[in-house]
């Protein structure tokens, strides 16, 4: 049996649910008798803290999943950790995915995971028993000097993982997240999802698989067992992709659970009816992905073929079947230009979400759209040591200036406010609208 410790790098003050990837994975490794447990590393936890925590545990394997925004403080933080303490440290996510070099290249960092990990981490985690180290030969596996390895097929049938281990997200009060599918079939060129489907493509005839209706329903079941279920979050890229799936298993659902549940869609993936039925079963709020207000953005830059009047009529049907609607945009996207940011700023008034995130432009590695900026010269040299925020552009663009792109995104941000304080009562005093204020103002300066 070997003990598997992941660390959550937090990257801000405030509370957010870790990363999914490694609760399938600790689940999948304590079903083959392995201890898997997490440590959540907020911002004022050192190095040495960190390793202490390792010796005191006695752990065989260090894990760390990482997004390109926890890049930067994992670069920081792994080499002063490895050097306190002997112990393999492998990274996964989409970043190492993606930028395997680079993360190999960080001292403290032994191995990347590329892709999906449950198999591959039991097979790494069964050679370090075997004290064969570095694990060569392992496919998904990439060791610091070796060549890309090998893919495994994708995990199949996906009713055969175990659910994910609870006690590695840091759920709370009764909010639970669900992931009801693997693998995106839309070419969105920004899009970490599609960067997975991807790397299969040519290997695999296909990336998506989705889960029985009761296979999920049997997973709700077991948690209002065990513990609080007060509200679902489904964290599907895209939940309405299947309507004929949707629609029976909002049935069952409604029949069993009628608990309020939130999604993600794509306007060009829902009608009325389906709207209505998922309404029907306890949706209470879907997340829309509208990024752009410019037709010729969405369709020719991000292969986004939706119109503006699909959106405003999308954003009307899910008000009329009172759930929340979310719409999300993009600033400073490469080709666009200040007259698309305007249509922006115009769709969003028109389609008057009850509540909406923008985020500047970021070149995730492996979209199209990252390669596209390296191949333009978009990218300065040193886009590795940038910061991922969302809150400033890492871009030289030939149509929008960062300060272009910065004074569009206070721009939003006034926005934010307006839209926060007319929720308001209006006996509302000075100091709730102050404290609104300064709560949009830090989340916009977090980025």
């Amino acid at each position: 049996m070997a003990k598997v410790l992941f660390l959550e790098l937090d990257q801000e003050n405030e509370w957010a649910v870790a990363s999914i990837g490694p609760a399938f994975i600790a689940a999948y490794l304590r079903q083959h008798g392995h201890e898997v447990s997490l440590l959540r590393v907020p911002l004022k936890m050192s190095a040495a803290q960190v390793a202490g925590r390792i010796r005191a545990e006695g752990v065989d394997v260090l894990g760390v999943s990482l997004t390109s925004r926890q890049w930067l403080r994992a670069r920081e933080l792994m080499p002063a950790v490895r050097r306190m303490v002997d112990v393999p440290v492998i990274a996964g996510g989409l970043h190492p995915t993606f930028a395997s070099d680079v993360v190999l290249d960080t001292p403290g960092i032994d191995c990347v995971c590329l892709g999906e990990g449950e198999q591959a981490m039991l097979t790494f985690v069964e050679a370090v028993e075997r004290q064969e180290l570095p694990p060569r030969g392992i496919q998904n596996i990439r060791v610091r000097g070796d060549p890309m390895p090998t893919l495994r097929p994708p995990f199949e049938p996906i009713d055969a993982l175990p659910f994910m281990a609870r006690d590695m997200l840091d759920e709370r009060f009764g909010v639970v997240h669900i992931a009801t599918q693997r693998g995106c079939p839309y070419p969105c060129t920004y899009c970490a999802a599609r960067q997975f489907s991807d790397l299969y493509q040519g290997s695999y005839s296909s990336f998506g698989r989705r889960r029985s209706h009761e296979n999920v329903l049997d997973e709700l079941s077991h948690l209002r067992r065990h513990g609080e279920l007060n509200y679902i979050i489904f964290l599907d890229d895209t939940f309405t992709i299947h309507h004929a799936w949707v629609k029976a298993f909002c049935e069952s659902y409604a029949e069993r659970f009628h608990i309020p549940f939130s999604i993600h869609a794509r306007a060009e993936t829902v009608n009325e009816n389906l709207i209505s039925q998922m309404s029907n079963a306890g949706c209470r709020h879907i997340v829309y992905g509208v990024e752009s207000g410019s037709e010729r953005v969405r369709r020719d830059i991000l292969d986004r073929r939706v119109s503006n009047e699909r959106l405003r009529t999308v954003f009307r049907w899910t008000h009329e079947a009172g759930i929340l609607a979310t719409a999300n945009y993009m600033i400073g996207i490469p080709g666009e230009t200040k007259e698309d940011l305007e249509r922006t700023l115009a769709l969003h008034e028109e389609l008057d979400p009850d509540d909406f995130g923008y985020f500047v432009f970021y070149p995730y590695p492996g979209t199209r759209l990252f390669h596209l900026c390296k191949e333009r010269g978009y990218l300065p040299d040193n886009y590795y040591d940038l910061p991922a925020n969302h809150r400033t552009t890492i871009l030289t663009l030939p149509n929008l200036s960062a300060e272009d792109i910065e004074a569009y995104y206070r721009g939003f941000t006034e926005v934010m406010i307006r839209h926060r304080l007319k929720k308001l009562p209006s006996k509302a005093d000075s100091m709730s609208r102050k404290a609104i204020i300064d709560q949009i103002e830090r989340f916009a300066a977090q980025g």
